[in-house]
Parts: C-alpha cells; sequence; structure tokens
C-alpha cells in the first residue's frame, strides 16, 4: 500500500484558489501604466483559442498536484515480514592451525585435508541453522573473530570456505578462542550462549589455559560443545614399506571433555567426515528459545515519480507560455505596422 510521510502537505493544495479568490482591493496596482501592455494582452486573449486556456490551465493545475503529491513523501510499504523469532547465539570456533592441513579424511571419494572436511560439513550444518545468529572465530596461535554473530548465513559460509590454512599461526590457542567466544557472548541473552568448538590438538600456546576460559564460560551460563577431529589411523610411505601412524596423537580428549562438562555441553570424537556429519546433526537437535516477535514492512520511496512529472511539466508549461507569447508579440507588431500604413 502507498502511505505518505507529510500527509499534511495536501492542506496546500487549495493555496492557488485562495490567492486567486483574493479581493482586487487588497491587491497593489501597478506603479507605472503602459497602455500597449493592455492591447498585448487583449490581443492574446483574442488569438488564444479557448481549448489552448484549457490546455493550460490543465498543465498548471497537474504540475501544482504533481508538487503537492511530491512534497507529501509518497512510499510504498510492503507486506510485514517477521524476523526469526527464536533461536540461540551460536559461535563457531574453528581450529586452523598447521595440523588441519593433514590429508586423513575422505570426502567425495578423495583424501582431503581435515580443514577441507571441516568446510564442508560446517557450511552444511551452517545453512541448518535458519534462525539462529551464527558467529565465526578462528583460531591457531591467535584467535580472532572473522564473522560477529548474523542472520546471514552465506556470508558465514564464504568466510568459512574461503579462510586459507595457518593464517592464524602454526599452533593452537584453544583457551584464548574460548575467552574470545565469552566476551562476544557477553551481551547476549543469558540462557542463549552456545559455542561449539572443534580443534584438532593440544593448547600449547596464548594467553589463557583452556580450563580457566571454560569457567568463565560457565560463569556466564555458556554451553561449550567441544569436537576432537582427526583419523586415528594413517598409511605413511616409507623407505621400504608403508608404516600405520596415529595422526590424532596429540589431541587432548581429556581437556576437552573437562571444557564440554564445567559447562554442560558434551564432548564428541570425529575420526571421519562421516562421523563429523553426524555430530552437527546431533548439535542440529538444540532446542531454541523462544524471543518476542519482530516484524518490519520493507519501504521504497517514490518521491521522485510526482517530482519527475511535476519537472516535465513545467517545461510543457514554460514552452506553452514562450510560443504564446511570440504569437501575440508577432501579431501586435502586425497590427501596429498595419496602423502606421493606414
Amino acid at each position: 500500500m502507498i502511505e505518505f510521510g507529510w500527509p499534511w502537505f495536501f492542506y496546500l493544495l487549495p493555496l492557488p484558489l485562495l490567492a486567486w479568490l483574493l479581493p482586487r482591493a487588497n491587491r497593489q496596482e501597478a506603479a507605472l501604466r503602459t497602455p500597449s501592455f493592455n492591447r498585448l494582452k487583449s490581443l492574446a486573449a483574442e488569438l488564444e483559442p479557448r481549448s489552448s486556456r484549457l490546455l493550460w490551465r490543465s498543465f498548471v493545475l497537474l504540475l501544482w498536484l504533481a508538487t503537492i503529491v511530491a512534497g507529501s513523501q509518497p512510499k510504498w510499504v510492503g507486506d510485514p515480514i517477521t524476523l526469526p523469532s527464536s533461536g540461540r547465539d551460536l559461535l563457531l570456533a574453528v581450529d586452523i592451525s598447521g595440523s588441519m592441513g593433514t590429508e586423513d579424511m575422505s570426502l567425495n571419494g578423495q583424501m582431503v585435508t581435515r580443514l577441507a572436511a571441516v568446510k564442508a560439513v560446517v557450511g552444511e550444518f551452517v545453512e541448518r541453522r535458519r534462525g539462529d545468529r551464527l558467529g565465526l572465530i578462528l583460531f591457531g596461535s591467535q584467535a580472532y573473530l572473522q564473522a560477529p554473530l548474523t542472520f546471514d548465513r552465506n556470508t558465514i559460509n564464504t568466510l568459512l570456505t574461503e579462510t586459507p590454512l595457518g593464517i592464524a599461526g602454526g599452533k593452537t590457542a584453544i583457551g584464548d578462542a574460548i575467552g574470545l567466544s565469552v566476551k562476544r557472548l557477553l551481551d547476549r541473552p543469558a540462557a542463549n550462549r552456545v559455542l561449539i568448538l572443534l580443534t584438532d590438538g593440544v593448547n600449547n600456546v596464548g594467553e589463557v589455559s583452556p580450563i580457566q576460559a571454560a569457567k568463565l564460560a560457565a560463569q556466564e551460563g555458556i554451553t561449550i560443545y567441544t569436537i576432537g577431529f582427526g583419523a586415528d589411523q594413517m598409511e605413511v610411505p616409507g623407505l621400504l614399506f608403508n608404516r600405520t601412524v596415529n595422526p590424532s596423537a596429540e589431541l587432548d580428549t581429556e581437556t576437552l571433555t573437562e571444557i564440554a562438562g564445567l559447562t554442560g555441553g558434551i564432548y564428541q570424537r570425529a575420526r571421519s567426515t562421516q562421523e563429523l556429519a553426524g555430530i552437527y546433526l546431533a548439535l542440529d537437535e538444540l532446542e531454541p528459545i523462544e524471543v518476542d516477535q519482530e516484524t518490519y514492512r520493507p519501504e521504497k520511496s517514490l518521491f521522485f515519480w510526482p517530482l519527475g512529472s511535476a519537472i516535465i511539466l513545467s517545461l510543457f508549461v514554460a514552452g506553452f507560455w514562450l510560443i504564446k507569447t511570440t504569437l501575440a508579440e508577432r501579431a501586435f507588431s502586425s497590427k501596429d505596422d498595419a496602423e502606421v500604413t493606414s
């Protein structure tokens, strides 16, 4: 529907009529009278047909109407759109240290790095979290906020997909990642804070220990779900024969379990891409917290349409007046020449 920002502007519509109806006694007479001008005026009235006068007045009337409509600030108001009415504030903390480059994961029949598998699985998880505010924290030797909490899932996915390995350093600062998450979630509703932390290693750098950060998160009512990622076995080519190694030997399962227990979350172990996908499917079962519904109606300003019409009509009025005046002057000159000759 169409609404007007300044509807009182329509009260100015009768203003030209009121000006025309003013008593002549209140109008100031010209200080200098020119008979030739009166003759020109009467001659122009004789030459102008009735249809032309009607057209002229119609142009002026439409010009004034378009100006009033433009000044009233018309706008198109769309149908109400309901904003997400439920959901959680989910922060995703993803380890991008050097060890995430280990190629021990299978994705679509090909061996890929752990980070590539995480991007695929977490990307699908993000797409499913409609109604949640999502944020992204990346950590290695340092932890930093890649994306604040937002409903824009496409941006979260894009930022995660474009993240290069090791950009935050080669080591693992789990405690700093949790501390940064607590800082970003403090201004959110107390019963609506969740951190999902994924790592493949052990905390070996940082300003805060993971347990201290977890205790702080527990005090603030933040639930932390921890995921330990990485295969238990991996074939490594040797000089004479292949040997089997455990690429996840450094994974600190005990600390990750304690972090989850302190905050009311759970720790889960993912040894393959399929197990990781299953964990994120389980996390999809988190019950959302109901909040008050919010709606808004999109608005689009329309004032430029009547304003453009007024500009075009003003050009017509000016052109019409110019033509009429020119014709009257030529007729006046011809009549004067005829009188002089006679």
